[in-house]
């Protein structure tokens, strides 16, 4: 059964509202200050992604999506710096949702303006990403198996999730 755009706009939004309430949540818990300003720019930049799609969309109802809510908030239990998740958006959740705007734009029955808009958010995505990579060149290499640990543990929670490649374009 193939997913309505609705369908698809309201999952693709679960995303955005999951990343910019997680990363808002945490970021002034983070104790490296480089990761807490691109921590918040993160937030930000997903939540302006949700307003957009939100106003789109009318009266969505939509609540966070779970896996990612979870991946996300152990990234930030396990790392009080705020490398973890950073590193976990930058390389655990970005590149599936790029993959799932992708599998979205596909599956979408014309609708230009959806199409857009998930065009739009991938370009966010990868200049999140960008950043992300920009923050972390200046700071300090992490050389600690227990941090690498979790940080393979995050992929692995999606993957048994079934979310291996893409976070999914319909719940």
């Amino acid at each position: 059964m193939t997913p309505s755009n609705r369908e698809i706009a309201e999952h693709i939004l679960a995303c955005y509202d999951t990343i910019y309430i997680v990363l808002g949540e945490s970021a002034p818990t983070l104790v490296n200050d480089a990761y807490v300003v691109r921590t918040y720019e993160t937030a930000r930049a997903y939540g302006a992604l949700a307003l957009e799609l939100r106003e789109h969309l009318g009266e969505p109802r939509v609540g966070p999506l779970p896996v990612l809510e979870s991946v996300l908030r152990e990234a930030v239990a396990g790392d009080a710096s705020g490398a973890l998740v950073l590193y976990a958006m930058a390389m655990v959740v970005g590149p599936r949702l790029l993959v799932s705007l992708l599998d979205a734009r596909n599956a979408l029955s014309s609708d230009a303006v959806l199409s857009e808009l998930f065009s739009d958010a991938s370009m966010v995505c990868v200049k999140e990403i960008r950043a992300t990579g920009d923050a972390a060149k200046d700071q300090a290499p992490i050389d600690d198996d227990g941090w690498q640990n979790l940080a393979r543990e995050l992929s692995s929670t999606l993957d048994v999730a079934g979310n291996a490649e893409s976070l999914g374009i319909s719940r």
